[in-house]
């Protein structure tokens, strides 16, 4: 069997772009011909997915996966870190959870235990597929982590990949960065490096020929091309820090619905919501404790990786309050995974599995209360509606998602179950989900991906409409969330082929 062949995107630092520009090349050897899949051994985010098969994996190679044709494998992703501190995370290796760990351990400990986790996956995608697109993770100039790298020029000496080094011209010093990143590498990985992308690149190009033929003659290593600066594409993030950009770009001309997210310190999946966003006639913006949450149409609580430090973090805020009144005042709110277990009375926490605190009341807007356990689950599902009242009631059709928490909830006789799980992982069931007052403007659901379900969502949104009086008459067809990525996955690629060099990465890749 004749091994795949591969490409390596490195970064001069965190947030060069190697996740988008990855998948843009998955869609680019994909639309031409190929068979192909992404590859990164180690990725620390808090945005994760369930794989049919129940795995556990970073939403970067999901999306990647998606511009590639393939469904997401946790071979793609096989060690997912999801931070629980400043220090610690919990460590995923391919697709479960083995436990949590301080950075320390981790990498002078765990990481080299786990190499041949790492190789094993990529031989893996290697034998399966026609090539495979390997992302780095922060710089492999970090002389600090050298010595126990398992994600970055390790990787690309492993699969004798070509790397292509991208920096970021937005942030300014790129060329510094590119010269600096060269010099602090060692002679056989500096030798590794075939290519440098400038990214994120606002202006005219023609001006910056000069700085190019500088870095060409500078390092010997040939430009392959400079990527324009772009905000407009439907590409999910699965860094927090995009929300602030989105708050910023987000106009509210008072015509529309309002609804506010809440921007916790540890907030997972964030992704949950984009689709909302694009709904029209939605105003969506993330509220953290410098914001005003002010009256909005509804609230979101999102989920976490670390539920009772955020809830902690909420009621320290005074947000936990605004949040309480808005609801008595009859306020929608609705809460994802751990926003859902904030609704309830209580949670605990007996074997320290997120945090420290053994037990935190809740804000206490459904009698309910949550037990963190020591498993995970983790399973994509399908579900029906079972909640009545104004916001869930009147829809009757399927919903599909994915459950990642270890929390397990019990209902009190004020509160109903607002969703009925009938498959979970391909197995028919019978299951209750979530909750909801007897109003019904409260609910919560374990179910993320609930938003991209494209009929519900709509039928939430008008309901929204509705009740502020907003005409739902001759309004735009529903967006097919699935449509709206598979498009912005061609125009990515359509941007970067247009940028890019691609002769000279297919004859790097000996093709």
């Amino acid at each position: 069997m004749v091994a795949a062949k591969t490409i390596m995107v490195q970064g001069t630092a965190s947030h060069a772009g190697k996740s988008v520009l990855t998948a843009a090349l998955c869609r680019i050897f994909y639309q031409d011909g190929y068979r192909v899949a992404p590859f990164k051994s180690q990725n620390m985010a808090l945005n994760s997915f369930v794989t049919a098969d129940g795995g556990e994996m970073g939403r970067a190679q999901v999306v990647q996966a998606e511009a590639a044709g393939v469904p997401p494998s946790v071979d793609m992703n096989p060690i997912l870190l999801k931070p629980t501190g400043n220090a610690s995370s919990q460590v995923v290796v391919l697709g479960r959870p083995l436990d949590n760990y301080n950075a320390w351990d981790y990498h002078q400990e765990l990481a080299g235990k786990l190499w041949s986790v790492v190789t094993v996956a990529l031989e893996r995608l290697q034998n399966d597929f026609d090539i495979v697109v390997i992302e780095g993770a922060g710089s492999p100039a970090e002389v600090n982590l050298q010595a126990t790298d398992i994600v970055n020029m390790k990787v690309a000496r492993q699969a004798g990949a070509p790397v292509l080094l991208v920096a970021d011209i937005d942030r300014g010093g790129a060329l510094a960065a590119v010269v600096g990143t060269l010099e602090l590498l060692p002679p056989g990985d500096r030798e590794r490096v075939k290519g440098i992308i400038i990214n994120k690149f606002r202006g005219d190009v023609n001006l910056f020929q000069p700085a190019i033929k500088f870095l060409e003659q500078k390092t010997g290593v040939p430009v392959c091309g400079v990527v324009p600066y772009f905000d407009d594409l439907y590409i999910q993030d699965e860094d927090s820090v995009v929300m602030e950009r989105k708050n910023y770009l987000a106009v509210n001309d008072g015509d529309k619905v309002d609804i506010a997210v809440l921007r916790l310190p540890r907030i997972s999946n964030f992704t949950d919501f984009d689709p909302l966003e694009s709904e029209p006639g939605v105003y969506l913006r993330y509220v953290g404790c410098d914001d005003t949450l002010g009256q909005p149409d509804l609230v979101i609580i999102p989920g976490s990786k670390n539920t009772i430090e955020d809830l902690l973090y909420l009621k320290q805020t005074g947000l936990a309050g605004e949040v309480v009144r808005l609801a008595r005042r009859g306020v929608p709110v609705v809460g994802i995974c751990g926003g859902f277990q904030m609704l309830g009375r209580e949670l605990k926490d007996p074997f320290k599995t997120e945090s420290s605190i053994e037990h935190i009341p809740g804000l206490g807007l459904l009698d309910m209360q949550t037990t963190f356990a020591r498993e995970k689950v983790t399973s994509q599902v399908q579900a029906t509606v079972a909640g009545d009242g104004d916001y869930l009631g009147g829809f009757g059709g399927h919903l599909t998602g994915y459950e990642i928490h270890m929390g397990r909830t019990e209902l009190g006789a004020q509160a109903r179950p607002a969703f009925i799980i009938e498959t979970r992982s391909g197995q028919q069931v019978d299951v209750p989900d979530g909750a909801q007052n007897a109003e019904g403007s409260v609910w919560g659901t374990y179910i993320h991906g609930i938003f991209d379900n494209d009929l519900f969502r709509r039928h939430l949104v008008n309901i929204l409409k509705k009740k502020k009086g907003l005409d739902t008459e001759g309004q735009a067809a529903i967006i097919s969330t699935e449509q709206k990525k598979q498009a912005g996955y061609d125009r990515l690629a359509e941007l970067v082929r247009n940028s890019l060099d691609m002769g000279l990465i297919y004859r790097l890749m000996e093709i």
